[in-house]
């Protein structure tokens, strides 16, 4: 009986010692996750818009490029611990948004009113997806959109985010190209 206790305290002291070795990699949530800080440029050539932005299924002239329907356009992106920052300059306004990485509401204010937003990392850590829904006010009516974006760095300087967009003429899909400046 006594080799089987010593056994036995041998067992639970590896899986202390394993509990232990293990620990530092999932206290850190984005180890081994995508990260998509940097300063970011539309690549027009490489993207495809649906209808409205690009024309229907088409791809996206430079004019037409920069004003980016649903987000597109240039944009610096900040990843720090649980938190994406996306600043965009269009003109001279320029809008931040900030997301909680951990599947927790963030909301965001601009202009246009209030944006309700929860992002997710794929099982395996390469893929973002934000889900946005907003809320508006035209022509007397309210109107929802729900937006949902996938980024995923397809290489070191490429980022891809392909978007799907509900509203009111119906759903639209987006695939915007951006390459790290």
């Amino acid at each position: 009986m006594n080799k089987n206790v010593k056994n036995l305290k041998t067992m639970l002291s590896a899986t202390i010692i394993l509990a232990f070795l293990i620990m530092p990699f999932s206290v850190n949530g984005q180890t081994g996750k995508a990260n998509f800080s940097g300063t970011w440029a539309l690549n027009a050539e490489k993207s495809t818009f649906g209808q409205g932005a690009g024309g229907p299924g088409g791809q996206a002239t430079q004019g037409q490029g920069q004003r980016g329907g649903f987000g597109g356009g240039n944009f610096v992106a900040k990843q720090e611990a649980n938190l994406l920052t996306v600043e965009r300059t269009r003109g001279d306004q320029t809008v931040t948004s900030k997301y909680t990485l951990d599947g927790k509401e963030s909301v965001n204010t601009t202009g246009r009113g209030e944006s309700k937003s929860t992002a997710t990392w794929s099982a395996d850590g390469k893929t973002l997806t934000i889900v946005t829904t907003r809320t508006f006010e035209r022509d007397g009516q309210s109107t929802t959109m729900k937006t949902t974006e996938a980024w995923t760095l397809t290489s070191p300087s490429v980022l891809t985010v392909n978007t799907t967009s509900s509203t009111p003429n119906g759903e639209r899909k987006n695939t915007m190209v951006y390459d790290k400046k």
